[in-house]
């Protein structure tokens, strides 16, 4: 038994962490909603939260698929839970969602 949970909590190695086009389409998307209702801070304070069960996080939105699907479009929702499986995603979604807001509240003066 004690094998079985020897790796239960690995973290694994760390790659660089490259999205594929699709998954950098929606997370533009998500971050320009976020920015659209100048809710940038709370995202992130989320974010940076939840980093540690940023894994569990996307396995839980797998399990509420068939009902959020009817809200977004299912490839969309797909490439979004694969990017969160990767601990390294959740870096990369803050600092667009950074460069988004930056990029709005340049165009908003």
């Amino acid at each position: 038994m004690k094998e079985r949970f020897k790796h239960a909590f690995a973290i694994g190695k760390t790659e660089p962490f490259i999205p594929s086009e699709s998954q950098k389409i929606v997370v533009e998307k998500v971050c320009r909603e976020i920015v659209k209702r100048h809710a940038t801070l709370p995202a992130v304070v989320m974010l940076e939260t939840f980093r540690p069960l940023n894994y569990l996080g996307s396995q839980v939105m797998h399990f509420f698929q068939p009902i959020i699907s009817s809200i977004l479009t299912a490839d969309g929702y797909l490439d979004f839970t694969t990017l969160l499986e990767n601990r390294e995603s959740v870096d990369y979604i803050i600092n667009k969602l950074k460069k988004v807001d930056d990029e709005t509240s340049v165009d908003n003066n």
